[in-house]
């Protein structure tokens, strides 16, 4: 998901500095799922606020040839997004070893496999909920989607069996 913002200047009514200073604050809030505040503070304690509304914010979207991260909100635009390209989901959390042995092998095949879409869950207490809508028993575990359906799993940090489930689904 990415979010595009362009702020220019205010025009500083001081002498002592024409210009842009070096030093910022910058605090992002939000209201709503489409409205965004941006503030921000330069070093003479003027204070920009931008509102942001746009329905871009709220598009979910991957970019082929990385990993993706996903949360509890992002996961299913994504996976509708990607059309009929397969989906790999790489289940994680952060206090697991094997998890971590997978991480850079999952990115390199991210890079490799240029029509499938490589999204990352980790599977802490706020994204609870999605992982126990996908059945996840252990870490790590790889689902894989095809037209917005897990029709292939992997159960822990087994790669030749990740990579054989991804040439499967991609034939398929």
């Amino acid at each position: 998901m990415a979010l595009r913002l362009s702020i220019s200047p205010p025009p500083i009514r001081s002498s002592a500095s024409p210009s842009w200073t070096s030093t910022h604050t910058i605090a992002i809030s939000s209201s709503s799922s489409s409205s965004i505040g941006l503030s921000m503070r330069t070093q003479e304690k003027r204070r920009t606020r931008v509102m942001v509304r746009s329905s871009s914010i709220d598009a979910a979207e991957a970019v082929v040839g990385q990993v993706t991260e996903v949360n509890k909100d992002t996961f299913w635009p994504i996976v509708k997004a990607a059309g009929d390209k397969a989906v790999v989901l790489d289940m994680y959390t952060q206090w697991c070893g094997p998890c971590k042995v997978m991480a850079p092998k999952f990115q390199n095949l991210s890079e490799k496999y240029l029509d499938v879409v490589f999204l990352k869950l980790d599977c802490n207490q706020e994204n609870k909920p999605l992982a126990k809508e996908l059945g996840i028993r252990v870490v790590p575990t790889f689902k894989i989607l095809k037209d917005n359906k897990i029709v292939k799993e992997v159960t822990g940090a087994k790669f030749d069996d990740l990579v054989v489930a991804i040439e499967t689904v991609r034939s398929s």
